[in-house]
């Protein structure tokens, strides 16, 4: 930046990357709930850290094999291992309530193990661990298992809850290689980041990424970052640049614009009204320019923002924080009530500062010109008993798409039942993830007891394969079919930890299905990088 900037205008670089941490660790939706996040602090952060400590040369090989990026292998170098044990006796020290919350996780699990009888529970709240007391109601299922829901909004207010281990690191593409994998490498203040000491809430938020599209003079870039503390190698006037931002919305006059953003995230849009589905939006760097959507790119305002499930690849923190200034309401699938596994996602982004909505299965919110409709979603988490998940059906200006993501079909009963919302579809899009980790690789830390592998290796994190969508595809006969949702961009490999290629299971699978479809004369398109597809107005 020009140090006479003064009577300059100034937009935040194309290239920026922007990474919400939570005690240095990338900051998904588990990390946002006190309890789930004391539970992956004591059980995923402090293992990895104690286990790169103790063996760095192990992890430093390991995270040199691109097969091994989505593995718990701490991507850091022999010169920062006294910042990661640093950061573990911190983590150990100061913050040591985590640890002692997730313990207590663990003894009121045992305890209500071992209590097989079926008789009251009221006896055993004497028994419950003095931190959870209060926060915890005991229930049994109806084979009188013992179990416990967590009151949630009371543990928000509790000081189990720790804006101030939130934090943001800023970071240019052009500057790096490659991002580490988000679930197992903290981000240190390196000489290619700068790191700024401030909560997800803090206006600082807003304003900084405002200037993606709205300019800034100088003064307001200092005082932006006044009196906040800052880390890290990267100053902060070069994220900012006086070129104007190339790539801008378009806009809609008339008809449904449909465009796929990357990943999972699609954007729906009218001349009236905007919804993004799921969004990641990529950052734009010199080998993705013509290839990716970038924030530029997006409506000044958001109406809604439909999110399909709480998995970091689609509830993502570093996307939606930067887009909350534009966002009028995000759209979220009702949870559990408490459990442990499913934390509710309206009480996480209202934490946040975002309005939203909370919808039942196949509950509708109407907007201009058009309805959204949250259906059922099964599959891709394991068995477990996890209620915050839905797939999107929008019916806008009498076009009808269907967003699935993640979602398999294990009983096509369930989709001859949602035939009447379905028929007539214009868009069919559903993931084809059919070779998911073990579910303990995203849900271990709730686990308080060892998972036997003969219980992993059967309950994984599987979507859709190709049986599995014709069977809904024969049943609904859309007019479009769009596989997408896994990952094919390698700029999202930070997040998504893996690399296909033609043998891969996905691929083949992606194979069968567009021959299966063929029988229909509907064709199967594989979505990569960004795709825009128009439709007319219908009456």
């Amino acid at each position: 930046m020009n140090s006479n900037g003064e009577n300059h205008e100034f937009y935040l670089k194309d290239e920026v990357y922007f990474e919400p941490l939570f005690n240095k660790w990338y900051a998904w939706p588990y990390l946002i709930p006190p309890v789930t996040a004391a539970r992956y602090t004591e059980k995923t952060h402090l293992r990895i850290m104690k286990s790169f400590v103790n063996n760095y040369q192990l992890h430093i090989l390991a995270a040199q094999e691109s097969e091994l990026s989505g593995g718990e292998f701490l991507n850091c170098t022999k010169e920062q291992v006294e910042e990661i044990r640093a950061l573990i006796d911190r983590t150990e020290t100061h913050y040591g309530d985590c640890v002692k919350l997730s313990k207590a996780i663990s003894q009121l699990d045992k305890l209500l193990v071992s209590h097989t009888d079926g008789t009251s529970l009221e006896p055993l709240y004497k028994d419950v661990p003095e931190m959870l007391r209060g926060y915890v109601e005991l229930t049994y299922d109806r084979h009188h298992r013992a179990g416990f829901r967590l009151i949630e909004p009371l543990l928000y207010n509790s000081d189990f809850y720790h804006p101030e281990l939130q934090s943001l690191s800023f970071g240019l593409i052009s500057k790096v290689d490659e991002r580490p994998f988000v679930l197992s490498t903290p981000r240190l203040a390196d000489d290619n980041h700068l790191q700024v000491a401030a909560n997800f809430n803090h206006s600082f938020v807003d304003k900084i990424f405002k200037a993606r599209t709205q300019p800034v003079s100088q003064a307001e870039i200092d005082e932006m970052f006044e009196g906040l503390e800052l880390t890290g190698g990267l100053n902060y006037q070069e994220l900012f640049t006086t070129d104007k931002p190339v790539h801008k919305s378009l806009g809609v006059k008339d008809g449904v614009q449909l465009r796929y953003l990357g990943h999972a995230g699609f954007l729906v849009q009218t001349e009236h009204v905007s919804v993004l589905i799921d969004p990641i939006i990529a950052t734009r760097s010199t080998k993705n320019c013509d290839q990716v959507v970038s924030f530029t790119e997006l409506p000044d305002h958001i109406d809604y923002v439909c999110l399909t499930h709480t998995h970091q690849d689609h509830v993502n923190f570093e996307t939606l924080l930067q887009l909350r200034h534009k966002i009028g309401k995000i759209v979220v699938p009702k949870n559990n009530g408490g459990e442990l596994q499913d934390p509710s996602l309206k009480l996480m982004l209202s934490q946040l500062g975002f309005s939203v909505i909370e919808l039942d299965e196949c509950e509708d919110v109407h907007v201009t010109e058009g309805v959204i409709t949250s259906i059922p979603f099964f599959g891709e988490h394991g068995d477990l008993n996890i209620r915050s998940k839905s797939a999107w059906l929008l019916n806008i200006e009498g076009r009808k798409m269907f967003f699935g993501a993640d979602s398999a079909n294990p009983d096509i009963s369930l989709y001859k039942n949602l035939k009447p919302y379905m028929e007539n579809l214009d868009v069919y899009a559903i993931g084809m993830e059919c070779v998911g980790a073990p579910y303990t690789w995203l849900y271990g830390a709730l686990c308080t007891e060892k998972v036997p592998n003969s219980i992993k290796d059967t309950r994984r994190l599987n979507g859709s394969d190709a049986d599995q969508a014709s069977e809904v595809v024969e049943l609904i006969k859309p007019e479009h079919i769009f596989v997408y949702a896994l990952g094919m961009e390698p700029w999202y490999k930070y997040f998504m930890g893996i690399e296909y290629d033609e043998n891969s299971e996905q691929v083949k699978q992606i194979e069968r299905f567009s021959v299966a479809a063929g029988l229909w004369n509907i064709e199967v398109e594989s979505l990569f990088g960004k795709r825009d597809l128009f439709f007319p107005k219908v009456g």
